[in-house]
């Protein structure tokens, strides 16, 4: 080895020792003709010193940023007044009687560790953004979760299979990559949006009890916690119910956490699709601040406003949701109301009405709408205080769910009210079987979810035993328990619109599976990037992936993607167009 140790290593127990150290020159600095190295390894830093007297006197003057060196010491305690408490070797520093210029290097584009630069030339210039220390402790805490991950799994009796990257092209939701085929002139793979079928193929083939680190791709508009290739925990389990797999999940997530010193508390807190909906606006709510959704149509269907009137008749369509801010009237100013409203809009809201809680009564522009014996009801209902806002929405329930909830988590981030290093877990359950867009029914989840009640005829009504699993408003990850009868599959199928040739074509290895005595089974998946990130405390999933892309889809250290040649096109059949 070219080094007895790492820099952190070190510490006044080795005082008198000789030492060989190796790494980078993260700064270098001359005070008077004695010349101070900050040497740079994964561990952390410690700080060289070659004064006039030393051999390697000469040769570090020459030392500049990012230099790769190898020294040869002496470790001793730094003068009185000298120490650095910053510093976990701040109490020494190695005299060098030996160097190694072992490699130069240009002048850094970027600063190591510098947390404001830009993303684009952050990544650009990934390699050195990663030789920060924070960069290298991230990526070892990964590490140490994949590990955890098996010895977890391991312990629990599931076998880690791997799945095809290359597979069939199916519709999962998000577009998929498609690879064409050499040998098979105008066909095409598709690269897996996640290991759905393959897991439950598994099942079928008697495996049990099933888990991979996956790599799974999705052709989707990205953000912070998205990427077109991300990584998941995907699990899968035979003749198992919800509770059986929550179980695994939770078991699972408490040993990671534990890696942190991080206590999570099992099992986690349960709540229904339509209550987190209903209270929070949200199937993802954030829990670690209250300020629920607070439904009053009852108390509004006799507003002298016909629009409310109308909106608050109508409960089936529609939802009529006060949010109260406790003590929040001095915060919001003319100003502070005006950019509450045009947020809202943004999210498809008519406007903001709004009661402010006064000593001398409500004030505000919705006073007048209310009856005057329903206002105090309203008031009761809400249980408000003199200081009090309070906030309405009005309209189609899932437009009002949606920019209530999104208001909900603008005002608790404004006005500081979301507690730091408090993680709440939940399991959102009972998720709707089926969804309606455009008039077109599809799965909410995927079409392999096991239905509750497939044969009510209420279509949006019916639930499925599905479950997602939420830290902080973040969706985790999630699973459902699947079809394994052929008939209830292809009842899905037809109230999905998709034709027996259209199901066979797609899903005919799947369903003809299930013709061959497919167990009762269940799973789930969860985004390791985003556990990553969110117990890293990191801004986005983008730095908890060693070489990420940007919100573009693209990668600014490859230039990926790119162009191929004429011959490459011509071998796989394909002839673009020119697109202006």
């Amino acid at each position: 080895m070219l080094r007895t140790h790492l820099c952190a290593q070190l510490n006044e127990n080795h005082i008198g020792e000789n030492v060989e150290l190796a790494g980078w020159c993260n700064t270098y600095r001359d005070h008077g003709g004695v010349v101070f190295i900050d040497l740079r390894d994964k561990s952390g830093l410690i700080q060289l010193v070659c004064d006039p007297t030393s051999p390697a006197y000469n040769l570090a003057s020459s030392v500049r940023d990012e230099y790769v060196l190898i020294a040869k010491g002496v470790v001793r305690a730094r003068g009185e007044g000298l120490q650095n408490p910053k510093l976990k070797t701040g109490k020494i520093e190695i005299v060098v009687n030996e160097l190694i210029i072992e490699n130069q290097s240009k002048t850094p584009p970027i600063s190591i560790g510098d947390e404001n630069i830009g993303e684009d030339l952050k990544l650009k210039y990934r390699y050195l953004d990663l030789r920060s220390k924070k960069s290298f402790d991230t990526f070892k805490t990964r590490s140490d979760i994949y590990k955890i991950i098996r010895d977890t799994f391991h312990a629990l009796d599931f076998i880690e299979v791997e799945t095809p990257i290359l597979t069939k092209a199916t519709p999962e939701g998000a577009r998929d990559y498609l690879i064409p085929s050499r040998v098979h002139d105008g066909e095409f793979f598709a690269l897996p949006q996640s290991p759905q079928i393959f897991k439950q193929l598994l099942m079928m083939s008697g495996f049990d009890r099933y888990f991979q680190i996956a790599k799974c791709f999705r052709d989707e508009d990205l953000r912070a916690d998205r990427q077109p290739e991300f990584s998941q925990i995907d699990v899968e389990m035979s003749f198992c119910n919800q509770e059986d797999v929550m179980q695994v999940a939770e078991q699972l997530i408490k040993n990671i956490f534990a890696s942190k010193n991080i206590d999570v508390k099992i099992p986690f807190r349960r709540m229904d699709y339509m209550e987190a909906m209903e209270k929070y606006g949200s199937d993802k709510p954030d829990l670690r601040f209250d300020m629920p959704l607070i439904e009053i149509s009852d108390l509004m269907q006799d507003s002298s406003n016909e629009i409310f009137k109308n909106i608050a008749l109508d409960t089936k369509k529609n939802r009529f949701k006060a949010l109260v801010v406790k003590n929040g009237d001095n915060f919001f100013s003319r100003k502070t109301l005006s950019e509450a409203e045009e947020f809202v809009r943004k999210f498809g809201a008519q406007g903001l009405a709004y009661l402010q809680i006064k000593e001398e009564g409500p004030k505000g522009p919705l006073t007048k709408f209310i009856s005057e014996k329903n206002l105090p009801l309203i008031l009761e209902r809400l249980n408000t205080q003199v200081g009090d806002i309070v906030f309405f929405g009005a309209g189609a329930k899932q437009i009002v769910w949606d920019y209530m909830g999104r208001l909900r988590l603008k005002i608790a981030q404004d006005l500081n009210l979301i507690q730091s290093n408090t993680y709440e877990f939940l399991w959102v359950v009972d998720f709707p079987m089926f969804e309606k867009n455009d008039g077109k029914i599809s799965a909410l989840h995927h079409p392999f979810t096991m239905p509750k009640d497939i044969d009510n005829p209420d279509i949006e009504s019916i639930k499925s035993i599905a479950y997602d699993v939420v830290l902080n408003g973040v969706e985790l990850g999630g699973g459902s328990i699947r079809i394994h009868k052929q008939e209830t599959q292809a009842k899905v199928f037809e109230l999905l619109g998709i034709t027996k040739e259209e199901a066979n074509d797609k899903f005919g290895f799947l369903l003809e599976a299930l013709r061959f005595g497919a167990p009762p089974h269940g799973g789930f998946a969860i985004g390791l990037d985003r556990l990553i990130m969110l117990l890293t405390q990191a801004n986005s999933i983008r730095d908890v992936i060693a070489f990420p892309k940007t919100q573009k889809a693209t990668c600014p250290l490859t230039s990926a993607p790119s162009s191929v040649n004429e011959e490459q096109l011509r071998e796989l059949h394909i002839r673009l167009r020119n697109i202006k």
